[in-house]
């Protein structure tokens, strides 16, 4: 965030940050020579534009006019649109608009720069005397953290760098972290050594805790496949493409927990990430196997190319074994979910309405919505097998992320509180902050809704519930 900077200096220009009508009253309260010239610059109070104001010796003040959402991305073209310089709010905001405008004007400045630098030239901006900074800087660097990683190709990002990434993470917090490998990832974790067993980089599980043990219980599971050949069921490669993203679920985990840990959310967290290459090769796992599980089901694959929820159920076993209060995983699962909402609304199952509710609430609020789709029953039948307690898909041409999302409902203990996040994990073009590459969709609802359950006992700050919108426990 180095472009947000603590406190003003010579040169620096006031910055009006105004809804429409507010801009359109400023303008109307301008000396003439300055209506004249935001009239010959054809500048209309919309939300959006951004006008430079003229004085005696340049330009003396800026004008940005915004419909605040709740979320950052009205701010995120400020740091480009303002031509450079330094610049401070001129009038004081309400804290949650502050820490937007904070955090989107940050997020505006964010470029993946491993392979080359950033040739873009940003403005800088004081820190709003209203903003909350903490708050800010870790989601700024949850947010980052799920680009960045989404963003690196898989030739340098196999799941040993993603577990290395997790230690990282973990190390940051003081938490503790576990990698299962080899025999005894082949013996505890067995439909995640079938999955990765077929590529040269051997696949493992990251498994973190943090927190007091007497805390209530949040477990984060997220879908690590680093990169999806599809397995001997291949890929076309226009549908192989992006695969590096297939670890989304994952990077969206560790940023999630990176804000929960940096909050101090008085939760026991635990992050479960089962990491592995679905490749190709004499030792790949093959339709019609039948895969064991750390459940004791047995699974018959009837294709190659879903894996993420064979790797899941695995995960989601374990998970269900410290009995958590919450359940959340993330994973880039299905492309039926993108052709039911698209590329930018991730899709929501949830075992339990509370939960759903809170996390919808939560997404309004800050302007990170998803959309709830149901665990519907009636399609539970499609996943059967003749050979083997269940198929890892259904037969039928439809329904694909329902399905998906009941075959997990299978690996997930009746009584926990669990929802399933079904996301793109990926911007396809650029918006302001929010450049084509990874993107973390939905983390900013789920911690919002984190946050509102479990308050830090220090500092309280979560961003409020709509009036009339109350938030409810999760059911046991």
């Amino acid at each position: 965030m180095q472009y947000l900077i603590p406190r003003a200096a010579k040169g620096t220009l006031d910055l009006h940050v105004l809804a429409p009508d507010a801009a359109k009253a400023f303008v109307d309260r301008l000396p003439a020579a300055q209506k004249a010239w935001l009239a010959d610059t054809r500048f209309e109070p919309k939300a959006g534009e951004v006008a430079l104001i003229p004085g005696e010796g340049g330009i003396s003040a800026a004008l940005a006019v915004v419909s605040p959402d709740g979320s950052p991305w009205p701010y995120a073209h400020l740091a480009t649109r303002l031509s450079g310089g330094r610049y401070q709010v001129a009038h004081d905001l309400e804290p949650q608009q502050a820490t937007d405008l904070a955090l989107g004007f940050a997020l505006g400045t964010y470029a993946f720069t491993r392979y080359k630098p950033c040739k873009e030239t940003f403005a800088s901006l004081v820190w709003p005397k209203e903003a909350d900074k903490a708050r800010a800087t870790w989601l700024y660097e949850a947010i980052t953290l799920v680009r960045d990683l989404i963003t690196t190709p898989a030739g340098d990002l196999g799941p040993a760098e993603l577990a290395e990434a997790a230690k990282k993470v973990a190390a940051d917090h003081k938490a503790k972290v576990t990698i299962t490998s080899g025999k005894a990832l082949e013996r505890g974790y067995p439909a995640v050594h079938a999955v990765g067993k077929g590529s040269s980089r051997p696949p493992c599980l990251v498994d973190i805790t943090w927190g007091h043990a007497k805390d209530p219980k949040v477990t984060l599971v997220g879908k690590g496949v680093v990169f999806d050949t599809g397995g001997l069921d291949l890929k076309p490669g226009s549908a192989m493409k992006l695969m590096k993203k297939d670890m989304g679920g994952a990077a969206h985990v560790l940023g999630l927990a990176h804000a929960v840990m940096s909050a101090k959310l008085p939760v026991r967290l635990r992050v479960l990430i089962p990491a592995v290459e679905n490749s190709v090769s004499g030792d790949a796992f093959r339709p019609l196997d039948v895969l064991q599980t750390r459940k004791g089901l047995t699974v018959e694959v009837g294709n190659t190319d879903a894996e993420g929820r064979l790797i899941l159920c695995d995960a989601l076993h374990e998970a269900c074994q410290d009995k958590p209060e919450l359940l959340l995983d993330f994973a880039t699962l299905t492309g039926a979910a993108r052709v039911a909402l698209g590329t930018d609304v991730p899709a929501l199952f949830a075992s339990d309405d509370a939960l759903a509710q809170d996390w919808l609430t939560a997404g309004e609020a800050v302007g990170d919505q998803l959309w709830r789709m149901p665990l519907w029953q009636g399609y539970r039948r499609q996943l059967d097998s003749k050979v083997a307690d269940l198929n890892n898909i259904s037969e039928g041409a439809y329904g694909g992320a329902i399905t998906a999302a009941l075959f997990l409902q299978e690996f997930v203990a009746p009584g926990v509180p669990w929802g399933h996040v079904d996301v793109m994990a990926y911007n396809l073009s650029g918006r302001p902050g929010r450049p084509a590459g990874g993107e973390a969709m939905g983390l900013r609802a789920a911690f919002t809704m984190l946050e509102r359950r479990y308050p830090p006992a220090t500092k309280a700050k979560a961003a409020p519930a709509p009036k009339g919108k109350a938030t409810r426990k999760a059911r046991s």
